[in-house]
This record gives structure tokens, sequence and C-alpha cells, in this order.
């Protein structure tokens, strides 16, 4: 890594690019000493510890004792981003609602970065755990909801995404050839929900429907939960039923508010 903060190497600031490699090992390792990061990210202790202070300074990271850990200022700069998503008053309760009636984990996700992110996430009585915690960063063609946002896509899009992010597998299950998944993205559109079949965790069964106001996808609501409760005539017969429902809902509510939607969507 070049040491001279100063310097742009690619398209990037060295010295952002140094600190947003403290963040990630910060991350990783859930907190910890100077040379301990120092040998996580191979930079000097110097370098760590000048990083570390500024980091410090402004609220991203906190010291207790010797260790570091990250600092609660990254929920403020979250809460505020969420909080001004399109429809965000209108989508969580819908979400919390989904929870309660299906007593699952209930979900509304968008794309950003080539990343299907959580937004909402409510666990209703019998929710179980899954890798969709808010913020969590997945790849779309790993999930319900990504997929489903993806199917609104044109195809030149959905390739551009491909060859930027390329298609990872979680599990053995999930889609990581492309012909595959724009066949699977076609069969989405068709019938107005994506599913995941243990494409992203081993057990875990979802459905998704793309909240796609005023001809723009802004994201896409999910139910998730075990293979044994989430088998396909409870899937098609109900949980599909309630987000298709609820989705329409949303849509409409979005469309016959104030807020424009052209410049959220899939960003």
């Amino acid at each position: 890594m070049n040491k001279d903060n100063n310097v742009h190497t690619g398209s990037g600031v060295q010295a952002v690019e140094t600190s947003i490699a403290i963040l990630e090992a910060l991350k990783r390792m859930e907190g910890g000493k100077v040379t301990a990061i120092g040998e996580e990210t191979g930079l000097s202790k110097g370098a760590v510890y000048k990083h570390l202070s500024t980091l410090t300074n402004h609220g991203f990271v906190v010291k207790n004792g010797s260790e570091y850990e990250l600092g609660f200022r990254f929920l403020d700069y979250g809460g505020w981003l969420r909080s001004r998503y399109v429809g965000s008053e209108i989508i969580k309760p819908r979400v919390r609602e989904l929870a309660e009636e299906t007593n699952e984990v209930a979900l509304f996700s968008i794309l950003e970065g080539g990343r299907a992110i959580t937004l909402f996430r409510e666990n209703g009585t019998q929710g179980v755990f899954t890798r969709t915690r808010l913020g969590r960063r997945l790849y779309p063609n790993q999930n319900a909801a990504g997929k489903a946002i993806l199917s609104q896509l044109p195809e030149s899009a959905v390739r551009s995404h491909i060859d930027d992010v390329g298609l990872p597998e979680a599990t053995e299950k999930t889609i990581t050839d492309e012909a595959e998944l724009l066949a699977e993205l076609e069969q989405i559109r068709e019938r107005g929900y994506a599913l995941n079949r243990e494409e992203s965790t081993d057990g875990l069964v979802a459905v998704a429907v793309p909240v796609v106001p005023e001809e723009t996808v802004i994201g896409a609501c999910s139910v998730a939960g075990p293979r044994h409760r989430m088998d396909d005539e409870y899937l098609k017969a109900d949980v599909v039923e309630m987000l298709l429902s609820v989705v329409n809902e949303v849509e409409l509510n979005i469309a016959h508010s104030q807020e424009s939607v052209s410049r959220f969507g899939s960003r």
C-alpha cells in the first residue's frame, strides 16, 4: 500500500483507501489494538495510529483502553439516509404487518452498488436467524429480493451488473450461470414474484415481490422462513398473496404521495 497519503492510486485517494481498509478491518476483527490492526491490513503502526486518531476525533471509531472499535456515528448516517428513502414511512409499517401476519421474517431491500441491501427488517413470532440484518450487503443473485429487483431492470443493465460484480455462490443452490439467471428473471417478471430456495442459506426459503411505483423499481418486499414451513402450497396460497396485496398498497400510496421516485430506484 502506498504510504503517501496525498496520492491518488487508480481512481481513489490513498488516504481514504487507507481509512476504509482500517474500518473494514475493525469490522472483521470486532475491534483491536494498533498492532493487530496493522497486521490485519499490512499497514505500519504509525499509519494505523494516525488514521485511527483522525477517525476517533470524528466519532467513527471509539477507543476503549488500548483497543479501538467502530463508533455509532455510522448509525446516525445510516438512520438519516434510510429516513430519506422514498416511501420509508409507508414501507416500514407494512413490513411489520407482513411479519405479524406470517409470523416469519419480513424485509424491504433495495439495490445499490451491485448489492441487495436490507433497509427494513421485522421478526414475526417464529422468525429465524437470517444473513439479512439491517444494512447487510448481499449479492442479488443469492436472494429473492435481489432477483425480484433485477427482474425489473433492462437485460442490458442486468448484464452490466453481472460484468461488474459477477454471480458469486453462497450455497450449492445459488444461481451462478448468466443464462440461467436471465431465464429465471423472465419467469419472475411473468409471475410477479421471486423465490429463493436455499440459495443464500441452507434450509432457508424466501419469496419477494418488487415494489414498482410509477414504473420505477425502488426495492422489494420479502418474507423468509425455514424450509419445512415455507413449502410451495403455503407460499403460493398465502405468502405470495399477502405480499402482492401489501406491495400494491405501498405502490399506490407512494404514487399518490408528494414524494418523487425519480432519484431513487436501483441506483
